[in-house]
């Protein structure tokens, strides 16, 4: 009983003792941000600080912050051309990210889906299908297009890249009225719900840290991060009683046509319009984990 009593007071103090000298900082704020070909300058002092906050939060946050770093390398490079084809900026990636954290599966309690957390509403109205069995919110290049949609409509109202960002949050119909009643074109200059206040300095320090994670201190071993899986891309026009055994004639298991085609929301496709559906089968090669196959999307993670 000494004995455990001994090792027990020994791991309590050590744990004081790492704790004691654990050094907690704060990271420089930059004087100016860019977005989407705007430079936002962080100068005056509520701008300054709502940046600082989303970057502590981005800095102390490791498990997400982490994770995310990881997602992108894998997610970045199907996202980056749909958005250029759709001339919708590069930098709009980062919006994704701080919509879902970079998860498949997302699914906020208000029901918005997705990478892109789209509402069921604005997804038919994009054009994506939304029912028991087929959820396009959760298929990432169709989810993309229906985001570039968006906005593309906002950046023609607003004639702003940051605005018609808020307006994702916050909703176009409440951007144009606050514009009216508050006498300020940009959003960020608006008074503003929390959480859309805060949206446009999400995206700004979710952009500085994927670009540059090292600045606030994170590392990450190119072995670490996600490899890429290519998948072949199966033409389906029928219905399929029963998604499980027909994985297992592509040469997968249920589980992982789920993991490669989250849209597929049912057990079954019933398909009864006979729409062409493209399910990705992934490369079984690909599954298998190689250090060799990691590539680095952003030179400056590497």
């Amino acid at each position: 009983m000494h004995r455990k009593l001994f090792f027990l007071s020994l791991f309590i103090i050590l744990n004081l003792f790492a704790n004691a000298t654990q050094t907690v900082v704060s990271f420089p704020i930059p004087a100016k941000v860019q977005f989407a070909g705007q430079t936002i300058l962080l100068d005056r002092y509520d701008l300054r600080e709502r940046f600082d906050r989303e970057q502590t939060q981005i800095a102390y946050t490791h498990t997400n912050s982490i994770l995310i770093l990881k997602r992108a390398n894998r997610y970045f490079p199907i996202i980056e051309p749909i958005l250029k084809a759709n001339g919708i900026p590069d930098d709009f990636k980062y919006l994704a990210v701080i919509e879902s954290n970079l998860d498949t599966r997302a699914l906020s309690p208000a029901t918005a889906g997705g990478l892109w957390q789209l509402m069921p509403a604005t997804a038919k109205e994009h054009g994506l299908e939304v029912s028991d069995e087929v959820d396009e919110r959760y298929h990432l290049e169709k989810a993309t297009e229906a985001a570039c949609k968006y906005l593309k409509t906002a950046f023609n109202r607003y004639r702003s890249w940051t605005t018609a960002a808020v307006s994702y949050n916050a909703g176009m119909g409440k951007i144009s009225s606050e514009q009216q009643k508050q006498y300020v074109q940009e959003a960020y200059d608006m008074h503003l719900v929390s959480e859309s206040s805060r949206y446009l300095f999400r995206i700004l320090a979710m952009k500085q840290f994927i670009e540059n994670p090292y600045r606030l201190g994170f590392r990450i071993d190119r072995e670490h991060y996600y490899q890429h899986i290519n998948t072949q891309k199966v033409a389906v026009k029928d219905s399929i009683g029963d998604l499980a055994k027909w994985a297992q004639e592509q040469g997968i298991n249920y589980a992982q046509l789920k993991e490669f085609n989250v849209w597929l929301r049912d057990r079954k496709l019933s398909n009864p319009k006979r729409k062409e559906y493209m399910i990705d089968i992934p490369d079984t090669g690909d599954m298998i984990f190689k250090s060799s196959k990691i590539k680095i999307h952003n030179p400056l993670k590497e």
